[in-house]
């Protein structure tokens, strides 16, 4: 009976570990930066030594991006949604803004800024890390805008000949530079513009 009852306690264990790794790693990001950022550090704000780190994690880069990516999932279950969803109200020009405008909510959230920034930088010198982020968090989420676009194309509100992955770089890139470079503010009516843009084309009719 003992035996029974010592693997659910050790798996809860487990996750309040885990679960507080993930907290220590994103405040400290936020407090003091991903370059200040330690094992050592992560292990002693989570109460955990730091063996337990390295039996899960190989270093502070997958650990922090675990915790990125878990905070967007309980983020997301907090909202009762889906981790992702794009909406398909069957007015593309409406649904884009929409989702441009969560994401300027989402990148001016400090929770969310501090890791994001340090993932995105990382990722740039760890070539290993930058594809796990593009392929775990970027793509899936690139991929509903492809989505959407052929949704738009199938009832005819995009041509035909259009390449949705091409596409969808008109307003996602861009903003994505702004906030990576500081060029200037993300604001709601920024990305409504980069629809506007985007969608009807800035040559004269």
């Amino acid at each position: 009976m003992s035996a029974n009852q010592s693997a659910p306690d050790a798996n809860r264990r487990s996750e309040r570990s885990r679960r507080a790794i993930y907290d220590a790693a994103l405040a400290l990001v936020a407090e003091i930066g991903y370059p200040k950022t330690t094992i050592e550090g992560i292990a002693a704000r989570a109460g955990v030594g730091k063996q337990t780190i390295y039996r899960w994690w190989s270093s502070k880069a997958d650990v922090l991006l675990e915790a990125f990516l878990d905070m967007g999932e309980q983020a997301a279950q907090a909202a009762g949604q889906a981790p992702y969803a794009f909406p398909d109200t069957g007015d593309l020009a409406a649904d884009l803004k929409h989702v441009l405008r969560a994401t300027v909510d989402e990148l001016r959230d400090p929770a969310f800024e501090a890791p994001s920034r340090a993932l995105a930088a990382e990722g740039v010198v760890n070539e290993e890390l930058g594809r796990e982020f593009v392929t775990r968090l970027l793509e899936p989420q690139l991929q509903l805008y492809v989505d959407r676009l052929r949704s738009a194309q199938d009832a005819g509100d995009v041509r035909p000949d259009v390449d949705p992955r091409i596409a969808l770089e008109l307003f996602v890139s861009p903003l994505a530079q702004r906030w990576l470079q500081y060029t200037a503010p993300i604001t709601y009516d920024y990305t409504d513009t980069l629809v506007d843009y985007a969608l009807n084309g800035i040559a004269p009719r």
